[in-house]
């Protein structure tokens, strides 16, 4: 493999994961982020509030404004949910689905602009966007106008994954993978990501203005869940950085030595779906348990608890990719494809200066 060189030194200071216990107080901060974080997303994990929905909060749509990552609902207002994002984490009040007591919990925070945003006139129709161009990371909220309509996205290069959410009405977490197939073209796939479904096509789906493209992402001129009228969505996308984030495939073995994914990085966060069948995404992070085998999955699309499953020896994180140590279909059927989003702990190699840095061994 070609060794990884990233420009990013510390992944930790653009994505990061914490756990903590919920107290049910009002003002409880949660701390050791390491960041001013715009995008936070908490999960239940066990405990009396064990079962809860995904909850995800931006700096875009603003505090306590929730919407639900497993859920098609609209977005709702929580005084007591999150209630300020901090300079090392957020604040929380006493929503038990994110600060039960006795209830522990995960939450995967991404840094973009640490703002509001600002308008983007690149599409047909002006978003508002903050972009974190260092780590490739932009959030971006728009109303949907049914036509040929493109948004910008601010990211300066051509995406390799987003998600948009119409959280202005009931719709579906759908986005786009650069390894998702069908249709005739990259315009035409997409997949749902709070579903089990495999992923889908039609004609032109991203395809309004240009297309998906280093400045714009296209949407579908029949509106649906990426572009219905009047509708307002925010929308999550990303463009790979190398040493840093990794989108790509991989093919099952179904043997419980499989797969070695090459991602040029030891991972904080590994998501993966069985690209052409049913099946969810599952999400490993390098906080549950914090060592290997990685086997405490959480499903995108469930809110149930944290699988802890000891027969299920899911994945292990190396210093330079993910070893798939399981047989199981949802994860590793011999010749299906899976598509996988991952973010680093560590560079297998930075720059500093003339000096390389190797990531610790997993």
């Amino acid at each position: 493999y070609n060794m990884a060189y990233a420009s990013i030194t510390k992944p930790s200071l653009h994505f990061n994961t914490v756990t903590y216990t919920g107290d049910g107080s009002s003002g409880r901060a949660v701390t050791g982020v390491g960041f001013q974080p715009d995008w936070v997303w908490i999960k239940s994990r066990s405990g009396t509030h064990n079962a809860a929905n995904h909850r995800v909060y931006d700096a875009v749509r603003g505090v306590t404004k929730v919407i639900y990552a497993n859920l098609n609902n609209a977005e709702g207002t929580d005084t007591q949910g999150l209630t300020a994002f901090g300079t090392d984490g957020f604040t929380l009040g006493t929503e038990n689905q994110s600060n039960g007591s006795n209830t522990e919990f995960v939450a995967w925070n991404w840094k973009a602009g640490n703002s509001a945003g600002s308008a983007n006139n690149d599409g047909t129709t002006t978003s508002t966007v903050t972009t974190n161009t260092t780590a490739g990371f932009s959030i971006i909220k728009y109303t949907g106008n049914t036509g040929t309509n493109s948004i910008g996205h601010g990211l300066g290069a051509t995406p390799a994954f987003f998600v948009t959410k119409g959280y202005g009405g009931t719709h579906g977490w759908v986005g786009w993978h650069q390894d998702l197939a069908g249709g005739s073209g990259i315009n035409d796939r997409y997949v749902y990501f709070n579903s089990n479904n495999a992923g889908g096509n039609t004609s032109g789906y991203w395809g309004g203005g240009s297309g998906i493209t280093s400045s714009t992402i296209g949407l579908w001129s029949s509106g649906g869940d990426n572009n219905a009228n009047g509708v307002n969505y925010i929308m999550y996308a990303f463009t790979e950085k190398k040493g840093f984030s990794k989108f790509g495939l991989y093919t099952g073995n179904g043997s419980t030595n499989g797969p070695f994914i090459y991602t040029g990085f030891k991972p904080a966060l590994f998501m993966h779906k069985r690209r052409d069948d049913t099946g969810a995404f599952y999400i490993y992070d390098n906080r549950r348990p914090g060592y290997n085998p990685i086997n405490n999955t959480l499903s995108w699309a469930s809110a149930a608890a944290e699988d802890t499953n000891a027969d299920y020896n899911d994945v292990e994180f190396h210093a330079n990719g993910v070893k798939i140590i399981e047989d199981n279909p949802d994860i590793n059927t011999t010749g299906n494809p899976y598509i996988y989003i991952a973010f680093a702990e560590n560079p297998f190699i930075a720059n500093v200066g003339t000096n390389g840095i190797p990531a610790t061994a997993g």
